[in-house]
């Protein structure tokens, strides 16, 4: 099986923090893609990578316009 290659560029936010546990959104190049948006959960003390979701420019432009819209309110 080939190794499996990241590479964080920049670090945008430091969404939540738990424990060892973090949430955080970064630009990531995964092995030789393009950079993309990347939020997912991270376990630091074993700097391993949890769930998440990775967006491309177009997707990541898209979800912004929409949170400009969205009535945040309505979270608890």
């Amino acid at each position: 099986m080939p190794e499996f290659k990241y590479e964080i560029n920049e670090k945008v936010a430091l969404l939540s923090e738990k424990g060892d546990y973090t949430c955080e959104a970064n630009v990531i190049t995964y092995g030789t893609g393009k950079p993309k948006l990347d939020i997912r959960k991270w376990n630091r003390a074993e700097d391993k990578m949890q769930k998440g979701i990775t967006l491309n420019k177009d997707e990541a432009l898209t979800l912004f316009e929409a949170l400009k819209e969205f009535d945040f309110n309505q979270l608890g």
